[in-house]
């Protein structure tokens, strides 16, 4: 069972929107991408102003001993899959990528039209939120759906922050993270989209989807696990604020804020624009 509860969001948008702007300043190539991410930030918060949030009401004992076995604490029962809030998102997050040429034509079509069927838009948003919790077989409603494009997962994806980053915020008020210690979020059990760093020995791993953070190890790749001598290399940026850690065994990449280079705190919305020329450079060594 959930309970719907409201809960104001005290995430620190409109120092991101700033911070993008002066970004677009200082670096006129990487306008585009931060104008794209401030409409999507705007979009968000916008939708965010709708929300109820749906929270389930585990004992302290079940929290503690999902966190144990590593199962995610956000359920697909609490995602709002049958909201038209949500579906407003998918639509309008559409419109956005499309403008800014980041989703052909034929796949916009597709994606819009799934949007304008209910029961077929839920059916796949729950379809990929299973999926990305380890299982990657389809659910028996799901092989009803015709073939989605690729991107499909990562517009849904987008769709569901807001949803997900309100859910984790409640959620953390509760989940006692040092049970934890894997690479995937203990919300809603996405891989790792950045990282932080405050000190030699200190590692919080940044959601890509719902944008909570949790403690892992600093030296221990976050896709396979891989550690020990030789196990990452690593190369920083120029000003010394960033830096990217590439697994030598699955050959992906993590890049990272220092916060004590960069004095304030990691902004993920603003990091992953004003790392996009470390992403070429980690693609280039042959990193994924």
């Amino acid at each position: 069972m959930a309970h719907d509860l409201r809960v104001r969001s005290g995430r620190t948008d409109s120092r991101e929107v700033a911070e993008l702007r002066l970004l677009r300043t200082a670096h006129p190539e990487l306008a585009g991408a931060a104008d794209m991410q401030i409409e999507l930030i705007e979009l968000t918060r916008r939708i965010q102003g709708r929300l109820t949030t749906r929270v389930s009401a585990l004992p302290t004992a079940q929290v503690e001993a999902r966190l144990k076995t590593g199962e995610r604490l956000i359920d697909p029962d609490e995602l709002p899959t049958d909201a038209p809030d949500f579906r407003l998102m998918f639509r309008q997050l559409t419109d956005v990528l499309r403008r800014y040429d980041m989703l052909e034509a034929v796949d916009y079509d597709v994606l819009q039209q799934l949007a304008r069927d209910g029961s077929r838009f839920e059916v796949a948003a729950r379809d990929y939120y299973a999926r990305t919790d380890g299982d990657e077989a389809p659910s028996s409603e799901a092989t009803t759906l015709e073939a989605l494009p690729p991107i499909a997962d990562q517009v849904l994806s987008l769709a569901l922050r807001p949803f997900l980053t309100r859910s984790a915020e409640v959620w953390a008020t509760r989940a006692d993270l040092s049970l934890w210690g894997r690479p995937s979020c203990p919300y809603c059990g996405a891989e790792p989209d950045l990282g932080v760093l405050s000190g030699d020995r200190d590692r919080l791993l940044i959601c890509s989807r719902c944008v909570a953070q949790w403690p892992f190890k600093p030296n221990q790749c976050p896709f396979c696990g891989n550690s020990g001598p030789g196990a990452l290399t690593s190369f920083a940026s120029r000003d010394r604020r960033y830096r990217v850690d590439g697994c030598n065994r699955c050959r992906k990449y993590l890049k990272s804020v220092d916060v004590r280079a960069a004095g304030r705190p990691a902004l993920p919305a603003v990091d992953a624009i004003a790392t996009l020329p470390l992403d070429a450079a980690a693609i280039q060594q042959g990193y994924e």
